[in-house]
C-alpha cells in the first residue's frame, strides 16, 4: 500500500512539473507572510530530481535533497520494522535518539530562519 502511494506520488510529481500545472497546491505559509518555509520548493524539487537535475532540484530547497538519504532509509527500516514485527528499540540510534531527532528539528528552523535573510550568501537558500 505504502509502495503503491509512494509510487504514484513518483509518477505525479515526473509527469507534471509543479511550475506548469496549477492542480499542486501552494505554500500557504508563504502566500500570507511572503517568507519561505523549510518546505518551500521542495515540489519543484522533487519534480527536478526525479528528471536528474540534481542541481536544479538543490537551488529548490538544498536540505530536502541532503535528507533524502536519511528519509529513506528511515522508511525502509521503519517497514522492515512493522513487517518484521519487531519493536521500535531495533531501530538504529540515528532514528530514535532524541538529541538526534532535536538536532534535525534545530538544522530545520536554523535552515528556516536564514533561507529568508535578505543578504548573500544566505538569500541562496531561498528557492529560485
Amino acid at each position: 500500500m505504502v509502495a503503491a502511494l509512494l509510487i504514484a506520488i513518483a509518477f505525479l510529481y515526473y509527469q507534471f512539473n509543479p511550475v506548469e500545472h496549477a492542480f499542486f497546491p501552494p505554500c500557504l505559509f508563504y502566500q500570507y507572510t511572503g517568507l519561505h518555509c523549510p518546505g518551500c520548493g521542495a515540489q519543484r524539487a522533487l519534480h527536478q530530481l526525479l528528471h536528474g537535475n540534481f542541481r536544479e532540484a538543490f537551488r529548490y530547497n538544498a536540505l530536502l535533497i541532503l535528507l533524502i538519504p536519511y528519509l529513506c532509509l528511515g522508511l525502509v527500516l521503519s517497514i522492515r520494522t512493522h513487517l518484521l514485527g519487531l519493536g521500535f528499540e531495533t531501530m538504529p540510534q540515528a532514528y530514535r535518539n532524541p538529541r538526534i531527532i532535536l538536532g534535525l528539528l534545530a538544522v530545520i528552523c536554523l535552515f528556516w530562519i536564514l533561507r529568508n535573510l535578505p543578504m548573500a550568501p544566505f538569500h541562496w537558500l531561498a528557492p529560485q
